[in-house]
């Protein structure tokens, strides 16, 4: 009898390799708890600063300390978890700013003096900016945090609409109407920088919202945009103006054609129902516009002020090129480059406040601010910076629309449309105020999408 062939040897399935993990921090240390200090940063910028520093702890604002609670937090789990989750690109572009302002302290002609600035540059550009990086696991997270933008939004625009309703604002030609939310008639761009966030937030969501959105935010979304339009107009800041409408061409642009068309028909429909149908303070808005084209025929004070602050930084940079006169040095050496037509201060009055005169500290304009005091060294660096997070999140957006299977297109909209904003609005003003700490959240919503691994910028 014939043996019976022997059944062929089943070859077993290679076991499968385990996948890296999407965030290099394991899931008991999941949830949202991390994201708190940041939302909280954003949210208590809401609370009313009456000017006097009251509320404050030993002179720093609530935010400004929440902030660095985020740090802390972000620094205890990175030693605790012995975790790198940052590449080399990463920590080169966030580093970077840091060995600038470093070199500017040291050869300030008073270091001591130069110090508060460096810790407050370090705040604004490197800590707060990688802490945001890092806390921020996935578009779930970056979501939230722009949320909450938008919610500090509508709060500081509800206020400023009512302020400019009932004559309690801050003064503007002789009448006390200026829209300035809770920050009162000292920080006259804080609302407007703060609803400029919020209506490039609104309007990334709106033009692309997020796979498996709900209805309320399909249509609350372009809603809320159209909303904050009317306090952005109030505040009669012409540089969050032009800031905003860059952030947003850059946002449609992005969206493609088809968005881009339906978002311009509603912004110039909500433009003419707020100026035209309303006539929301249409004289004075048409007067601020046309003050745009004057800047160089006829300046007003504030305008020629600020040319001539932009030529003494400039002068201060010519005398010192490689590291200027230092961080904190721009009002020691204004008088001596200053020509004699710069006034005494700007005057500033209402939302509460009595009459002021400030005085005239920096050149309103960043990128001269950062020349003068930081010279060469300091300006490469953190601007480079800043053009790394643009071009990288830009680059990342190109991308992810070529892809299909890109879930958080949203997210890249609203960094691209954050960062443009913060980098013309660096144009016309500079950091300063309790608005400032903002700066470091955008700039890490921005930093998350340009050098995150695409494992979590593609969560949904």
């Amino acid at each position: 009898m014939t043996a019976a062939p022997a059944a062929p040897a089943v070859r077993s399935a290679p076991a499968p390799v385990p996948s890296a993990p999407a965030y290099p921090f394991p899931r008991r240390w999941g949830g949202g708890w991390p994201l708190l200090p940041l939302v909280g940063t954003v949210l208590l910028l809401a609370v009313p600063a009456d000017g006097t520093g009251a509320g404050t702890v030993y002179g720093v604002p609530p935010a400004d300390l929440l902030s660095g609670v985020a740090v802390l937090v972000c620094l205890a789990r990175l030693l605790f978890l012995r975790a790198r989750p940052l590449t080399r690109a990463g920590a080169f572009v966030l580093g970077l700013p840091a060995a600038g302002i470093a070199v500017a302290t040291v050869t300030a002609a008073d270091p001591m003096a130069a110090l508060p600035g460096f810790v407050r540059y370090l705040q604004i550009f490197v800590l707060v900016p990688a802490a945001v990086l890092l806390l921020v696991r996935d578009a779930r997270g970056f979501r939230i945090i722009t949320g909450s933008l938008v919610l500090l939004a509508l709060v500081q625009g509800a206020t400023g609409a009512h302020q400019y309703a009932t004559g309690s604002g801050a003064s503007y030609m002789g009448e006390d109407v200026r829209a300035v939310g809770t920050f009162g008639a000292g920080d006259v761009m804080g609302m407007a920088t703060v609803v400029g966030y919020g209506l490039l937030a609104a309007t990334a969501y709106a033009l692309r919202a997020p796979s498996g959105a709900p209805r309320w935010l399909r249509i609350g979304a372009p809603v809320t945009a159209a909303l904050l339009v009317v306090p952005l107009t109030l505040s009669f800041s012409r540089g969050a103006w032009i800031a905003t409408a860059a952030g947003a061409l850059a946002v449609i642009v992005a969206a493609g054609v088809r968005q881009a068309v339906r978002a311009l028909a509603v912004l110039v429909a909500a433009g003419v129902v707020l100026v035209g149908g309303l006539g929301v303070g249409s004289e004075m808005i048409s007067q601020r516009l046309t003050s745009i084209t004057e800047v160089t025929s006829a300046p007003d004070r504030s305008v020629n002020d600020r040319y001539t602050m932009w030529a003494a930084a400039a002068g201060m940079w010519r005398e010192q090129p490689a590291t200027g006169v230092g961080l904190k040095g721009f009002p020691a050496h204004r008088d001596g480059h200053a020509s004699i037509g710069l006034s005494a201060g700007s005057d500033t009055a209402g939302a509460g406040q009595d009459f002021v005169k400030q005085p005239l500290l920096s050149p309103h304009n960043m990128f001269l601010l950062v020349l003068s005091e930081q010279g060469l060294i300091g300006f490469t660096a953190l601007v480079g910076s800043w053009a790394a997070l643009l071009v990288g999140g830009v680059r990342r957006l190109v991308l992810a629309r070529s892809r299909r299977r890109e879930a958080a297109v949203d997210c890249g909209l609203a960094a691209v449309g954050l960062m443009t904003w913060q980098t013309v609005d660096f144009l016309y003003a500079d950091i300063g105020g309790p608005s400032t700490v903002l700066t470091g959240i955008v700039l890490g919503l921005a930093a998350w999408w340009a050098l995150a691994g695409r494992e979590r910028a593609t969560a949904a």
